[in-house]
């Protein structure tokens, strides 16, 4: 029986990466021992006991950012979570460790590489975590998301992907997607989100722009996010919800989308096929204008600034683009080349090469 150490979390964007390949390991072999290590602070603490995983937790020990009494303190406390990490290794008999950023990822690098166990690294972003630029220095494989990552050693392996997302027939779902919003199934559908807490550019832009798509023949789907206080103009053809959990109804629907440009999000988008206008979040470090530029190369999408999104820009370059079959369709085909939708057979595929050595 193999086990398997998967490290990462605070986010989303670690969490769920980890859990598909968690599944996925599951589901090939359902007597692999899969466990998987984070912190107590992050989104893993829930997430990972409900999906029916143990999780082993590590302390948060940020790496500083400045000369201050935490980073005085770094050096111990760090080298305390490497052997918390090294130990645990040791009791569990773990065979390999996966990581996917995030603080539990660098100090389960460390231990693993200390303990002689191959560990391999997963990238979700364009623009690498410290984390994991670290360990893709002595890592037995590194997989990115997205090509040109920079990180040694990387393998383009897309991003492991929810089932609901890689199983995803929207034809045969198109019908309950559009009762489910109440649209109507037969009509184009441009949608609109920000993530679950909403982006307030996103929801001006098209707060002020939602009658020209209408009048262009299109009807809008537009999750606001959780915290928006936009008005439902209740309106035939425009759907605004605050929050989804049916993701997989929302893009069976769309034949469009405008949205940020999160990890998962361009990877989801990519991997079904949809043609997108990305709107990448101002704040951070720039990944995901980066996250996007792939998909904006090949041709699968457009980016607009966050300052540049407007009802005068949606009206000016969105709406005209819904009228384009020809433009829309050469797009459509760009998305469908760029999409992946075996990052989790990819990344399961580097962890048993590592094995394998």
């Amino acid at each position: 029986m193999t086990t398997y150490l998967l490290a990462g979390g605070g986010t989303a964007g670690h969490v769920n990466p980890l859990l598909a390949v968690a599944d996925g390991l599951r589901a090939r072999d359902a007597a692999a021992d899969v466990l998987v290590l984070g912190t107590r602070e992050g989104l893993e603490a829930r997430l990972v006991p409900l999906r029916g995983y143990e999780l082993l937790t590590v302390a948060k020990v940020p790496f500083p950012r400045r000369p201050d009494r935490a980073a005085v303190a770094f050096p111990v406390r760090f080298v305390r979570a490497i052997s918390h990490v090294r130990r645990l290794i040791r009791e569990r008999g773990v065979d390999v460790v996966v990581g996917f950023g995030g603080y539990a990822a660098a100090p389960a690098y460390l231990a693993a590489r200390a303990e002689r166990v191959p560990f391999v690294v997963h990238e979700a972003n364009a623009k690498p975590g410290l984390a994991n630029v670290l360990g893709a220095r002595s890592a037995a494989g590194v997989g990115v998301a997205f090509a040109g990552t920079p990180l040694r050693g990387a393998r383009e392996v897309g991003m492991p992907l929810r089932r609901e997302i890689v199983e995803l027939d929207a034809t045969a779902l198109k019908t309950e997607a559009a009762a489910h919003f109440g649209l109507d199934a037969a009509a184009p559908t441009l949608l609109v989100f920000g993530g679950s807490l909403g982006a307030l550019r996103l929801n001006t832009a098209f707060g002020g722009a939602w009658q020209d798509v209408l009048d262009a023949g299109w009807q809008l789907l537009h999750v606001t996010g959780q915290n928006s206080d936009l008005p439902d103009p209740g309106v035939e053809g425009y759907a605004v919800v605050r929050y989804v959990d049916r993701m997989d109804l929302a893009f069976a629907l769309a034949d469009f989308v405008v949205s940020r440009s999160g990890a998962a999000t361009v990877s989801e988008i990519n991997a079904l096929g949809i043609p997108a206008v990305y709107v990448p979040y101002a704040v951070g470090n720039g990944e995901q204008s980066l996250n996007a530029a792939a998909a904006v190369r090949a041709g699968a999408a457009l980016l607009i600034a966050d300052a540049d999104l407007t009802p005068e820009r949606v009206r000016a370059e969105i709406v005209p683009l819904l009228a384009d079959d020809d433009r829309r369709g050469a797009m459509r085909a760009a998305a469908a080349r760029t999409g992946i939708r075996t990052g989790t057979e990819n990344v399961i595929a580097l962890v048993d090469e590592a094995l394998a050595r």
